[in-house]
């Protein structure tokens, strides 16, 4: 099945849930990321309940911090 990943097509084999889809795409840090799923930003802990399906536009977010005056 088809989603847009950060701008990208992908094929995935199955629905998954966002967990399971950080897993396997091998995201680093998942601490430091934030999920948004077709437009709305996703709870950590809804990231076990989030079925990524069919069509679905995710976009994986880095906020960092620092820089200096």
């Amino acid at each position: 099945m088809k989603i847009t990943l950060n701008g990208k097509e992908k094929e995935i084999d199955k629905e998954l849930t966002i967990s399971e889809f950080l897993q396997q795409n091998y995201v680093e840090t998942q601490e430091y990321v934030t999920v948004q799923l077709n437009d709305s930003i996703i709870p950590k802990s809804d990231y076990d309940s989030n079925i990524i399906k069919e069509g679905a536009v995710i976009e994986l977010l880095y906020y960092m911090g620092g820089g200096c005056k």
